[in-house]
């Protein structure tokens, strides 16, 4: 193995990271647990010396938490640290951390059409913003700018704007999230906490007992029609979920002027497969009044690539 660039996704749970060749494209990944070591350094030089790699000379790392600074703190575990300690440590010339839907949005130019399912109709309008949005653990939110020859994405925390709801049943379970939280963000929703909540709530109006749900429970129960064993709310916070996803995917695009399209990501979505793509979520994303005819020209796309992040830090390394 020749090469000396290395590209890093870095979740709460797991930290995966592959080589790059000369195309920049990534290569011998492996996925480490983020438990078992003290920091990034150490994880970089075992997967390192797994690979019989003596030395590389940069490397792009995404990570799960926002990076404003030389000091990184993981928001789901315990790794923190210093860019800049990390790049000696390592003997880098360069270290690029960037947040992890920073990197997916890089991706999005790159990923191959076989890797994208569309929902609903439209068409890309070339040169012109991407919007970019997945639900996982949290509510992932980014954006493409095009500045001439390349992509500058967007840094921000938009999973915790304030979330619109319009029906009955979503306007109770939003006072019921109102008792608990400071906030209702988007987040609170559009996650896989999210969707505990949803249910939570939906039972807790219904005047039913709680229960104990996963979020892996709920995307299980929920694809499966009615009252399925009892597990009728999962089904109704599925489709709740779609539905909010659609109408806060739709003010991206009008936030971005997104004619490019909007491209969801994310560890919820992807596995919902021909539920989502049959869910409320496009008629939600174009029901913006005056602005339906805007948003049905501009097309919606799920992203299926194993490890778009990957893609998207191999392009800070070019």
């Amino acid at each position: 193995m020749t090469s000396t660039r290395l590209v890093g996704d870095v979740g709460g749970t797991n930290a995966r990271f592959a080589l790059l060749d000369d195309d920049n494209r990534p290569l011998s990944s492996s996925t480490l647990r983020t438990d078992d070591f003290p920091s990034l350094s150490a994880a970089v030089t075992t997967y390192l010396a797994e690979h019989d790699i003596d030395r590389i000379t940069a490397a792009a790392v995404a990570v799960a938490t926002p990076v404003v600074g030389d000091t990184v703190k993981l928001t789901n575990n315990h790794w923190s640290f210093s860019i800049e300690q990390t790049r000696k440590e390592l003997g880098l010339d360069r270290l690029h951390v960037v947040n992890d839907f920073t990197a997916l949005a890089l991706s999005v130019p790159h990923l191959p059409e076989t890797e994208l399912v569309r929902i609903g109709g439209g068409s890309i309008v070339p040169d012109h913003a991407k919007a970019i949005i997945g639900p996982g653990t949290g509510l992932g939110v980014s954006g493409l700018i095009p500045c001439g020859t390349h992509w500058s994405a967007l840094q921000g925390e938009g999973g915790h704007v304030s979330l619109g709801v319009r029906t009955p049943r979503e306007f109770a379970v939003f006072e019921h999230l109102a008792e608990k939280f400071r906030h209702v963000s988007a987040e609170r929703f559009l996650s896989g906490p999210g969707l505990v909540n949803i249910v939570s709530a939906l039972r807790k109006v219904d005047g039913l007992e709680p229960h104990e749900y996963s979020p892996s429970d709920i995307t299980k129960w929920g694809m499966s029609p009615g009252d399925v064993d009892g597990h009728a709310h999962c089904h109704e916070a599925l489709n709740i979920f779609c539905k909010l996803l659609g109408s806060c995917a739709g003010n991206l695009v009008l936030t971005l002027g997104a004619e490019g399209g909007v491209y969801i990501g994310g560890g919820i979505v992807p596995r919902l497969g021909e539920f989502f793509v049959n869910s409320g979520f496009r008629d939600e994303f174009e029901a913006k009044g005056r602005m339906q005819g805007y948003l049905e020209k501009v097309p919606s796309f799920v992203i299926h690539s194993p490890y778009p992040a990957l893609t998207g830090a191999a392009q800070l390394l070019n």
